[in-house]
This record gives C-alpha cells, sequence and structure tokens, in this order.
C-alpha cells in the first residue's frame, strides 16, 4: 500500500521474485549510468539483468561467486565482491564472467567505481581500500592503517575524492589525484557505530552538484555536511521512526530517497528539506533512480525487487525534470540563481508583469505622431534579460517612468536600505595559529612550543595542553566550563580568552608553566558588552584586542599596564615579541572596495611606535593567513597565495619593507605536478620555515596531532630559462640562478642580524655572526664572478660590478677575485679589479660614494 502525499493518483510498481526468500542475505542493485540495464545480485548464485522498459525475461547469470556483498557497474561491465573475498569482473556485451581483479582475504563489504568507470575502489573487513585501475589491474593505489573495517564506499563525481564509512562511526574523505591518497577531512561521530554485515546505512551520498554529502545519522535523520570546509549544513529531520536502511539523491539533485525499518519509503525535496510523498514497504535495504526516467527500484531483506515505472506524482515530476540543482546549503550563492530558486528582485523592486497592455494615447504621446503600433512590435529596445535593471517598468500610460528618481525619497525605508546597504569588504579578525572545528574538535593554538586544542562536550569543553619538549614541561588538561575560544602558548604560559556569555563578560585566563608561588594562575573580566577579537603572549607583556577597537595590554600576572584605541579599525589581529607588539587593522578603501590592510609596531616598554599605520603588502584577492615574529623578532606573514614575507628595517620610523622569504608555489617537491598539497604556517626559526603540509586540497591541521615538515628559505629571484644549447643534465646549468638567489637571501639575513645588533646591546656572539655573513655573502659574489668570468668576455661589465658589489676591506677576497679573473685570461678585467682594489684601499670608493 502506497501513502502519497496529497492523495494523487498512483500507478502500482511492477514486482519481481529476485533471488528466492533470504532473509539473513544482502540483496543489491545497480543501473548502468546510461539507464538501459539494471543489475541484481545477492546471497545465492545468481545475477540477473534486466533490460529497462522491456517486460521480457531478465538475462539470468549463473557462473558466478556465492553471497555476493557488493555490486558495481558501468556501461560496459560490472564488478561484484562475495564472501570468500573475490571480485570479480563480467561483461555487459557477453554476459560472461571476464577475470578477478583482486582478492581480499576477508569479506567484502563494498564496490564503488569511479565516474569514468576506470577505478574500482573496493571495501573489506581488511583496515585498508583497495583503488584499482580496471585497465591495468597492477596499478592500486591504498588507504591503509584504517583503525575499523570500512563498510562503505563512495566517489565524488569529479572521481577526485573518495568518502570511506568505517564500522566504528568514522568518516574519513581522501584526495585520490595522486598516486599516494591523502586525507582531506576526518568526520568523528556523524555516523553510527554498525557492524559489517549490517543491514542498517552509514553510507556518504555525495550531491550530484558535489559541493556537499548527506549521510544518514544515529537520531534517524540524514545531515548534510559542506565539502569544503566540513561543517554542517541543512538537516532531513523528523520523517522516520526507525533506522535509515538506504538513502539515495534523484539524478539532478532536486529530490532525496530515503528507506528506514519503519517499512517507510520517504522522497524529500532538497530545497526545503520536506517531505513531499510516502511509501509504505517493508524491509528495502537498497534502492536506486534511473539515471534519466522517473522510475525508482529497490529490494527487500526478503529476496524481491520492486521496479516502479511513473514513480512520482505529477505535482513532482517537474522537480525530476529541472537541471542539475544546487546542494542544500545555509549560505549558497548558487541557490539564488538555480531554477529550483525563486528569481531575485531587480534593485528591490517588484517584478515587472511580462504581460502588458499595448501603449495607450496621450496629449503628449509620440503615438499620435507615429501612428499606431502592430501588435508584435517591441517598443522596447532595451531588454533586462540579466536582471540588472535596464527595464524599469511602465506608468499608467505605457511610458517608462521616472519615479525611480523623482519619487526616491518616498520609497519605503526598506526599500531604499537596499541602495544604502553597501558596504566595503573588510579583513575579518582571525586568531593566529587557530584553526575552525572539525566535528567537535578545533586547535586554538599550534606553534614550535606545543599546541593546544579543545573538544565540545555540549555543555562544556575539554582543554589540553601538549608540548614538544616533554623534558621541560609536562603536558596538562582540564574541563572548560567558560569554553574557551581562543589560546597563546610560550615557554613561559598560556593564555587563554572566551568570548561573553549571558552569565559571564568576556574574559581572558593567564596560566604560568612554573612558579616560586602556590598559585599564580589569574582571571581578568572585560568591561559588558566588548569581546576579544585576539590576543598575544610574549616574554613580558599579555595583549588582547577588542570589539570596541581597544587595545589592551597587561603584565604577565595581571596588572593592567596601558588602554589605548587603534586608529585603523576593526582591528584583525595582533602578535607580540618581547617588549613589541604588532597590530594589524583594516584602513582605507581601496578601488577595489576593500580595506586596505594596515599595521602598527609600538615597544610597550618604551612607550614609542616604531611603525604607524603602514600598509601590509598583500597582492589583490589575496589574504592573510598568519603572522608571527620569527625566533630573531622580525615580523612574519604568510598569505593565501603560499608567499611567506618578513619585514626588514622595522625598527626604523618609515623604513619598513615586506621582502619575501619563500613562495611555496615554486617548491621542488612541487615541479612535477603530481602533487596536490599546501602548507599551514607555524613559525620562522634557524633560518628555515615551519609549517605542516596539508594534502588534498585540505586547508587546515588535521586530528591526531599533525607532523612539523621545515623548508629552506628560496627567495623568487628569477625562473631564467635554461638556453637551448644547455644540457638540461649539466649541473652547471642555473648555477648563476642559484648564485643569485643565495646572495640576495644571504643579503637579506645579513641586513636583519644588522638591524638587530644596531639596536640593542649585541653580544659577542651576534657581532660574530654579523662579520660571518658578510664573508658568506663576499664568497657567493666571488662564485658569481667565477661564473660570469667563464661565461664569455662579454660578461667583463657585469663582472666587475659584482665584484663592486664586495665588502671586503681587507683586500683578500679582492685578490681572489683578480686571480679568477686571471685564471680564464680576463686581462682588462684582472686590471679594472685591481684598480677599484687600489681605490678602496686608499679610501677612494667611500669618497665617490658620498659625492653621489
Amino acid at each position: 500500500m502506497d501513502d502519497r502525499a496529497g492523495g494523487a493518483a498512483v500507478h502500482p510498481p511492477v514486482p519481481m521474485l529476485m533471488l528466492g526468500k533470504d532473509p539473513n542475505g544482502p540483496t543489491f542493485l545497480t543501473y548502468t549510468p546510461d539507464g538501459t540495464k539494471l543489475i541484481t545480485a545477492g546471497s545465492n548464485n545468481v545475477i540477473r539483468v534486466y533490460q529497462t522498459g522491456s517486460d521480457g525475461e531478465p538475462t539470468n547469470i549463473d557462473d558466478v561467486q556465492d553471497s555476493n556483498t557488493a555490486l558495481a557497474a558501468s556501461n560496459d561491465l560490472f564488478i561484484t565482491g562475495s564472501e570468500d573475498g573475490s571480485v570479480c569482473v563480467y561483461t555487459l556485451d557477453s554476459y560472461l564472467y571476464d577475470r578477478m581483479l583482486t582478492r581480499c582475504t576477508l569479506p567484502i563489504r563494498d564496490i564503488a567505481l569511479s565516474p569514468d568507470g576506470l577505478w574500482a575502489a573496493v571495501a573489506s573487513d581488511e583496515l585498508e581500500v583497495k583503488i584499482i585501475d580496471i585497465r591495468d589491474m597492477t596499478n592500486v593505489l591504498y588507504v591503509r592503517d584504517l583503525p575499523k573495517p570500512p563498510k562503505h564506499l563512495s566517489f565524488h563525481p569529479s572521481g577526485s575524492y573518495l568518502a570511506i564509512s568505517c564500522t566504528d562511526g568514522m568518516v574519513y574523505v581522501y584526495s585520490i589525484s595522486t598516486e599516494d591518497p591523502a586525507l582531506r577531512n576526518t568526520f568523528d561521530g556523524m555516523i553510527r557505530r554498525l557492524e559489517g554485515e549490517d543491514e542498517k546505512s552509514a553510507r556518504v551520498i555525495w550531491h550530484p552538484d558535489g559541493r556537499a554529502f548527506a549521510t544518514p545519522t544515529a537520531t534517524r535523520d540524514v545531515q548534510v555536511f559542506n565539502h569544503d570546509d566540513g561543517r554542517k549544513e541543512r538537516i532531513f529531520t523528523g520523517g522516520h521512526m526507525g533506522d535509515i536502511t538506504a538513502l539515495a539523491w534523484s539524478p539532478n539533485g532536486a529530490l532525496l530517497a530515503t528507506a528506514a525499518s519503519d517499512r517507510k519509503i520517504l522522497i524529500w525535496d532538497t530545497k526545503t528539506q520536506k517531505v513531499l510523498a510516502r511509501y509504505d514497504y517493508s524491509g528495502v535495504i537498497n534502492l536506486a533512480w534511473h539515471p534519466s526516467d522517473n522510475i525508482l527500484s529497490f529490494v527487500t531483506s526478503d529476496g524481491e525487487l520492486f521496479i516502479y515505472p511513473d514513480f512520482l506524482s505529477t505535482e513532482n515530476l517537474s522537480l525530476l525534470k529541472q537541471p542539475t540543482q544546487p546542494a542544500p546549503l545555509i549560505r549558497d550563492p548558487l541557490s539564488e540563481t538555480s531554477g529550483n530558486a525563486r528569481k531575485t528582485l531587480t534593485n528591490g523592486l517588484k517584478p515587472i508583469l511580462e504581460s502588458r497592455s499595448k501603449r495607450n494615447s496621450t496629449p503628449d504621446s509620440l503615438d499620435d505622431i507615429l501612428g499606431p503600433q502592430s501588435e508584435d512590435e517591441e517598443d522596447d529596445f532595451v531588454d533586462d534579460d540579466d536582471g540588472a535593471g535596464y527595464h524599469d517598468g511602465t506608468n499608467g500610460y505605457g511610458k517608462r517612468s521616472h519615479n525611480l528618481i523623482d519619487g526616491f525619497e518616498d520609497r519605503d525605508p526598506k526599500r531604499r536600505a537596499i541602495y544604502d546597504s553597501w558596504q566595503p569588504e573588510i579583513h575579518e579578525a582571525f586568531q593566529p595559529g587557530s584553526t575552525p572545528w572539525r566535528g567537535n574538535r578545533r586547535y586554538l593554538c599550534l606553534n614550535l612550543t606545543g599546541f593546544v586544542w579543545t573538544v565540545d562536550q555540549d555543555s562544556h569543553h575539554t582543554v589540553t595542553v601538549e608540548f614538544y619538549d616533554r623534558e621541560f614541561h609536562r603536558d596538562f588538561h582540564f574541563t572548560d566550563p567558560y569554553l574557551y575560544d581562543k589560546a597563546c602558548l610560550n615557554e613561559h604560559g598560556t593564555l587563554f580568552s572566551c568570548p561573553p556569555s549571558v552569565s559571564n563578560p568576556a574574559m581572558i585566563f593567564y596560566r604560568p608553566h612554573e612558579t616560586w608561588t602556590s598559585r599564580a594562575d589569574w582571571r581578568t573580566q572585560l568591561p559588558a558588552g566588548e569581546d576579544i577579537t585576539s590576543i598575544s603572549l610574549s616574554d613580558s607583556y599579555i595583549t588582547i584586542t577588542t570589539t570596541a577597537s581597544y587595545i589592551r595590554t597587561y603584565t604577565l600576572f595581571g596588572t593592567p599596564l596601558r588602554i589605548h584605541r587603534q586608529k585603523s579599525s576593526p582591528i584583525v589581529t595582533c602578535a607580540s615579541w618581547r617588549n613589541y607588539i604588532l597590530t594589524l587593522g583594516n584602513g582605507p578603501v581601496g578601488a577595489s572596495g576593500n580595506t586596505q590592510l594596515v599595521y602598527t609596531i609600538e615597544n610597550v616598554k618604551r612607550d614609542e611606535v616604531c611603525q604607524s599605520e603602514d600598509v601590509v603588502a598583500l597582492p589583490l584577492a589575496t589574504r592573510l593567513k598568519n603572522v608571527f615574529w620569527s625566533d630573531q623578532g622580525d615580523p612574519c606573514i604568510y598569505d593565501s597565495s603560499g608567499v611567506l614575507l618578513v619585514l626588514l628595517h622595522w625598527r626604523i620610523p618609515g623604513q619598513a619593507r615586506w621582502v619575501p622569504l619563500l613562495d611555496t608555489r615554486t617548491l621542488e617537491r612541487l615541479r612535477d605536478g603530481k602533487r596536490e598539497e599546501s602548507y599551514w604556517p607555524v613559525a620562522v626559526a634557524q633560518d628555515k620555515f615551519h609549517c605542516i603540509i596539508l594534502k588534498g586540497g585540505d586547508q587546515y591541521p588535521y586530528f591526531p596531532r599533525p607532523l612539523l615538515s621545515e623548508f629552506e628559505f628560496n627567495i623568487p629571484v628569477t625562473t631564467t630559462p635554461i638556453p637551448a644549447d644547455k644540457d638540461r643534465d649539466d649541473p652547471a646549468t642555473g648555477e648563476g640562478s642559484r648564485l643569485e638567489e643565495s646572495f640576495v637571501r644571504s643579503s637579506l639575513m645579513l641586513s636583519l642580524l644588522e638591524d638587530l645588533t644596531s639596536s640593542t646591546h649585541a653580544t659577542y656572539a651576534q657581532k660574530s655572526e654579523v662579520s660571518r655573513r658578510e664573508t658568506e655573502v663576499d664568497k657567493l659574489l666571488l662564485q658569481l664572478l667565477n661564473v660570469e668570468c667563464r661565461e664569455g668576455e662579454e660578461r667583463g661589465m657585469k663582472a666587475l660590478e659584482i665584484v663592486g658589489l664586495m665588502r671586503d676591506r681587507s683586500g683578500k677576497l679582492l685578490e681572489a677575485a683578480q686571480k679568477v679573473a686571471g685564471r680564464y685570461g680576463r686581462g682588462v678585467l684582472q686590471e679594472k679589479i685591481q684598480e677599484l682594489a687600489e681605490k678602496r684601499l686608499m679610501g677612494m670608493d667611500e669618497e665617490e660614494e658620498g659625492d653621489q
């Protein structure tokens, strides 16, 4: 019996006994992508192939494995998996066994074919998933070390990602675009724990537009998740009273079909998440939409197959005939332009009726002069076909009205707000080193000292602080009733902050790692109505920025030291090092409509401003991802394009400049184009970039604790092509480019060290390091001179210029430069180098520089 919403006429299904009564055995079905065939398999040794639209008997395939547990099909073949662990391929042109694709030691649980039909993903009770090239069975990708066996597999519509549902309630999304599958997302607690042979479903089903996926939950609902960041979106709830056993999107994504143990099949509207129709069928464990027709087929645990033509009623059929609809996202720009959405109003006005009467004559009408117009004549040469507002409608006389201008002041305030609602695009506030929620977990802080992470326990959070060096620090965790959302960590202590709530205002909490008193941690509350946007912790001070554009500075043990309002607001973030505080805020609005990101650096102890409201060097369409201080005390930023920059000469007012240290897009590991990865910045220390490698398009670090990687600086100086007459395998090829990059990089590091030693009480070790680096720069120039002399006499001008860049005052390296020129027979160059050495010895080159 069918209970259809709205009481519409019901076309009876066509029941077909499939595999005999076997309540304990699973049954499976799948359509070929072109919809011409429906294939069924189950617990006995018979596979049936039905021709769509045919009333004839199906084709039986008897030469198959017993106890089939999985089924997948392309237009040319289908693949089965069985209890004995074998995975077999059958052809659809001859309906014969073709070959064994693979064999596992434990029962097969699921098989999924990639959208192009070239790869088969196989899940068994083993702790791994095989992704096999159907054309070449020796080409296999592996997803290994799963904590529990996989139960379901699902390919993304693009074929680039694979979702794995495991029996422990975990879902893993892997990027399979490279030879080594990379974990992109992990979802904990979104599905229920199930055994491999359980008839309940925990399958991930990708929406046809690829931006989201849905999965059954333990609460008998269907939850939608965003593919990009994993956040929860819309939910299909309140429909079933039993556990969900099967679910599938319609081919265009406009409808969702679900079956459950409550003996119901439900059809949902994707846009509204409302139930459109209900059907009474018991024991449904698998169902499938026809790829193009109004047919739904499903199988039961009793071995029955139902092919249901004209499944949707006339009132719902229009949804199935629409083009691909957008996934049900909460904030979805596509929903405003899809065929399943209301058309947006042009400039906030009411829609103009498409059919309007012919223009009537008036005393001043042009029709009196030109005469009547034909019925089908177009009276408007501008057609507002793109909704841009060129067509303003007509008045009662059939003319365009000028009320949009003259009557603007009388317009309803709500409508007028549409015209006045433009706002510049600002840089949102963020906490350096923190990540958004992933499931019920997130990192509050990640740096070289350790990391802080929190777990949402519904009524409270639990916070864990872990250190890399456990010889000097002990890990700790605590119950957090205040729901801290920001944290900073260094060798001396940990700083937390929480947002305001109904019972508490915004608050900061500092816990030192070592103390000589019985209790040294402290809390302080902010004034009511003020929220914290970012916090920073140094060896000397604590700094917080707030929604009131205040910068509040405290000592390490809670004494309020200073408060002032930032000139550039809203404030974006802050970072600290020793006595210095770096704050970033939104500055003037540029021509693109975006605010410029500006920064200020001040010395808290001296109450001095080193840089005031200077611009952060970010290209258009680039966002700031992180900001921190290096181990030598230089401000660094990392932007969304993958470029790491350091601030040079920042202690001298008006002289600061942002210099690139590394462009991660040019890393050697990415040149073959086989890796899809990005980098989460952690720190700059020991002249290296420390980061976390994110694979498969992931944007944030994942759990469990990620590993740190480090890369040498590589300033983007040149991409000089290799000449045609040079051997690409010759190690000397490109030597000049490498030496030039080393020279620029070494000169930059020398300048940073000189800035530090000139503005502080430099130690003997620091002064010795400056001398060593000066010599290192001169040696690089000497190597560059060697390359230029080797290339030929025509490089003489550049060679002499390189010698002039040397800082050597002792004359030893200039003497070595003469020897290099003499070795290659560059006599004129050797003489000019000697003249330069004599001028330096006499101090004449300094006098010439002073005159200039």
